[in-house]
């Protein structure tokens, strides 16, 4: 699948600068709580604190420290109960859910199932696999104060698939005072269930978050298993500290300063595997796919023929060997819902995968009436992950005959700029390039960026396009798979000649952390910090 091959590891920052570092994050503060604090430094700075506003991980990531869900995913890939088990009706029509005892807010009220309900009503206002539940749902209420009934209009496959799904938009709970803010507008406080509590006054935004252990959360009895099972928390503290500079975060983790570090750079593993203090190990097995976004609401890109000459211009490997260099973990491919599945298929991915569409990417553009518009590509240069794709693609554009306006940023702006859908002339945007967890495309309906819903509900680029919204219908009344693939194979079909987005291969990602931390959970929705120890 993967194969290896080592890069030349780069100097370490100095001594001097992870000095000014630390101290000016704090990792030597006297104000540290009594008892365990884990330190880490993830993927991305933290900025955007509701789950439901936003797709992007590191928000993800927060909503599994502050709030809980109904049901979660085990490592079987089986949805088990959490917050609530559940009963199904024998026509398939009914999915009563009743909460389990001892659930409370962190203001210390009851969680009800009326918050429940609110909840749910604006995760799927938002979220694709929310969307297509709510398509066949007639009602959803609470029926008590612990029983949320759910009826269907018809039998639906994907009720507790959707209501579990381990990442992107996750269906967290929040009390109905929360839930009831629209989805576009971000909750004005943190208030969950789950098993720690965000330390609102020491959020610090481009330096850290703070998080402590929720005393009066009540784990389920079950081991933890992916996002489900007992949430135990064994740290009295989690600290996520911004380092944007991976050699500092680097030097920090092999020196002690942090105990964690989301994402290791590629060409510094055989130094950091060589350092018998520190555990390296991929924890989302499943990898990742990095795709690019277009805008379909302004020019260049509301022409599908300036698209596709873009599309004909990139190339997977030209993205993957600056991306990550390492035949070990990366891997190009085709499938836009991922390589290695049921529903994987290479149809219409010829020049992305072989590299050979140069030639005819410029002999589209010259036929598209491309009038010399610049392409506005977002490049964020704080993620290691997402630092190369707008360069490569700045660079491939401009040789097939595009102008490029490539604007250095940080990824934060990008989750934030990304929802505008202005013009790029009034702080718009034309192209961005992001990164899926392999258990977020892996079908067409958790795929949030496959769909055609236009302006009306759709994914950043607000992509318009019916075809794949009926194909998607028939995705989900498809009564075996081998119909499934073939709808799959339709809708890849569908998605490429319309660039609804370009796959830019998959890749998997290396985390390190000192070996004074144990019980580190994998999945696909990684890291979580439950169920994690640290000796002193």
């Amino acid at each position: 699948m993967f194969n290896f091959m080592r890069r030349g590891p780069r100097a370490f920052a100095s001594k001097l600068a992870l000095s000014v570092v630390a101290l000016s994050v704090g990792l030597a503060s006297p104000v540290l709580a009594a008892g365990k604090t884990l330190t880490a430094v993830m993927h991305s700075d933290l900025r955007i604190i509701d789950p439901i506003f936003t797709t992007a991980y590191i928000t993800r990531d927060h909503g599994y420290m502050v709030y809980d869900t109904l049901v979660a995913t085990d490592s079987n890939f089986k949805i088990q109960p959490q917050m609530a088990d559940w009963k199904i009706s024998d026509d398939k029509l009914t999915y009563t859910f009743t909460l389990r005892d001892g659930l409370k807010w962190h203001d210390g009220a009851p969680v009800t199932a009326e918050d429940c309900v609110a909840s749910l009503k604006r995760w799927a206002a938002v979220d694709g696999m929310g969307q297509k539940l709510m398509d066949f749902t007639a009602s959803i209420e609470a029926t008590d104060a612990k029983t949320i009934t759910l009826k269907l209009k018809e039998p639906y496959g994907l009720v507790l698939d959707s209501i579990g799904k381990p990442s992107s938009r996750v269906a967290f709970m929040m009390p109905k005072r929360l839930a009831e803010t629209p989805p576009d507008k971000q909750i004005p406080e943190q208030i969950g269930s789950g098993p720690f509590k965000f330390v609102q006054s020491e959020f610090q935004p481009g330096v850290k978050a703070v998080y402590v252990k929720n005393t009066d959360y009540v784990p389920r009895k079950e081991p933890a298993s992916w996002t489900s099972g007992g949430k135990v928390v064994k740290v009295d503290r989690v600290e996520w500290i911004t380092m944007p500079d991976s050699q500092t975060a680097v030097n920090a983790l092999q020196s002690g300063d942090i105990d964690f570090m989301e994402n290791l750079p590629y060409d510094m593993l055989p130094i950091l595997e060589a350092n018998k203090e520190l555990t390296i190990e991929v924890s989302n097995k499943f990898g990742f796919q990095t795709l690019g976004r277009m805008n379909f609401l302004h020019p260049p890109f509301d022409n599908v023929k300036i698209r596709r000459a873009a599309f004909l211009a990139i190339n997977q490997k030209d993205v993957l060997d600056a991306l990550v260099g390492n035949p070990k973990y990366q891997k190009i491919c085709g499938a836009f819902f991922v390589c290695d599945t049921p529903l994987a298929t290479e149809v219409g991915a010829e020049t992305l995968v072989k590299g050979n569409g140069m030639a005819e990417a410029k002999k589209a553009l010259a036929e598209s009436g491309y009038d010399g518009t610049p392409v506005v590509i977002m490049a964020p240069g704080d993620v290691t992950t997402l630092k190369a794709q707008p360069i490569v693609a700045a660079q491939l554009l401009r040789e097939a005959g595009f102008k490029v306006d490539l604007q250095a940023t940080d990824w934060q702006t990008v989750v934030s700029r990304r929802a505008s859908q202005k013009p790029p002339k009034e702080g718009g945007w034309n192209m961005f390039f992001t990164n899926w967890v392999a258990a977020d495309v892996s079908n067409p309906i958790a795929n949030l960026s496959i769909g055609g819903q236009g302006k009306k509900g759709g994914w950043f680029g607000w992509a318009e396009d019916a075809k794949i919204e009926q194909l998607k219908d028939a995705f989900v009344r498809a009564s075996s798979i081998d119909e499934q693939k073939k709808i799959a194979a339709d809708i890849q079909k569908e998605a490429y000649e319309q660039v609804i987005y370009i796959p830019l291969g998959q890749y998997l990602l290396p985390s390190g952390w000192r070996k004074s931390l144990t019980g580190v959970l994998d999945g696909p929705a990684t890291p979580l910090f439950w169920n994690v120890d640290k000796s002193e």
